[in-house]
């Protein structure tokens, strides 16, 4: 709709219109309820705000960065739809910079987005939010910035994550349960610390229901399809093979999914396999896989809500044990 101003956003919301650019500005002290009110208003009208004249009229440019490093195309969408729809609410828009982690040119690209966007604040992903040279440029430039699942909680700097290992503990116990005893894991990337939270849960499970540790049992991925199917490749021609692989990503257990059907092993008859993070893929792959639904969506809206409201709080979200039909008994 074209011109839609910001008084007419006022007027539909019923509030004032310094109270409208309040909200639109992810200002502090805003109830709920008048939030609600001025966005239901920006959604109804299709107000768009002119970031051009904003950013002159102020120190703003109404933009934040999410920086990221995801093999996994399903995740990254996730992460950049949930960051996305907060900016949009707020009138900021959202500029995705896929970086690679410890790369040469990594702080020099980094630095680079922001001098050039003039960023108001940076989202950051693993494994960037253990970066400690990242996070150190961020602070030299006092520029704000949330985390979406850093390995460890700063109470400085505002987060939003899940309990990883305990995640990874439920879905081994689930397995168990099951009756599986002989349960390979196929972890993630040393790069990130989200791989040792999962393969910690993964041990505590075990030790739970007092089942030794095997090490044979365990190989390492990069959280994408082809690390998941040459895991399998290793676990399935052990001479007592696992009769359950929990990988630790949804893109991984496709990859053991697939190899599984290459070599003509039925699943869940034969072998049981479970994922991690509940993408899309997780439910189009046949059988469906049985994961750990991870709220990526809400975990990258709380981060970005976080920051653009200024607060530095740490925010965990519940995770869920989805069963489908990848799981059968041992």
């Amino acid at each position: 709709m074209v011109g839609i101003t910001i008084g007419d956003v006022s007027r539909v919301a019923g509030v004032s219109i310094k109270t409208v650019s309040r909200v639109l500005n992810g200002e502090r002290y805003v109830s709920a309820a008048v939030r609600e009110k001025v966005d239901a208003a920006v959604r109804a009208l299709g107000y768009r705000p002119n970031f051009a004249a904003r950013a002159l009229g102020g120190r703003r440019s109404f933009q934040i960065a999410l920086i990221y490093d995801n093999p996994s195309p399903y995740f990254a969408q996730n992460i950049q739809t949930g960051v996305m729809q907060r900016c949009a609410e707020a009138g900021y828009r959202m500029i995705a910079q896929p970086c690679v982690a410890g790369s040469p040119a990594m702080l020099e690209e980094i630095a680079a987005l922001i001098d050039q966007a003039q960023l108001d604040g940076v989202v950051l992903t693993a494994p960037f939010t253990e970066d400690e040279a990242v996070r150190a440029m961020l602070a030299a430039r006092q520029l704000p910035y949330a985390m979406i699942s850093p390995a460890v909680v700063d109470p400085a700097v505002a987060s939003a994550s899940i309990d990883q290992a305990e995640a990874a503990q439920a879905m081994t116990a689930h397995l168990i349960a099951q009756g599986h005893r002989r349960i390979g894991f196929v972890g993630g990337s040393k790069r990130f610390a989200t791989s040792a939270r999962r393969l910690s849960g993964y041990r505590a499970a075990l030790d739970e229901a007092r089942i030794g540790f095997d090490a044979a049992l365990v190989c390492s991925g990069d959280y994408d399809f082809a690390s998941g199917s040459t895991a399998a490749d290793k676990l399935l021609a052990l001479p007592a093979p696992p009769s359950a692989i929990f990988a630790s990503s949804d893109d991984m257990a496709a990859g053991v999914l697939a190899t599984a059907h290459k070599m003509g092993i039925n699943v869940p008859r034969q072998l049981s396999v479970a994922g991690f993070d509940d993408t899309d893929l997780a439910a189009v792959v046949w059988p469906p896989l049985t994961t750990i639904r991870q709220p990526v969506r809400d975990l990258a809206y709380a981060a970005t809500d976080l920051l653009l409201s200024g607060q530095t709080e740490q925010v965990q979200l519940d995770f869920e044990l989805i069963s489908r039909a990848s799981v059968g008994r041992g």
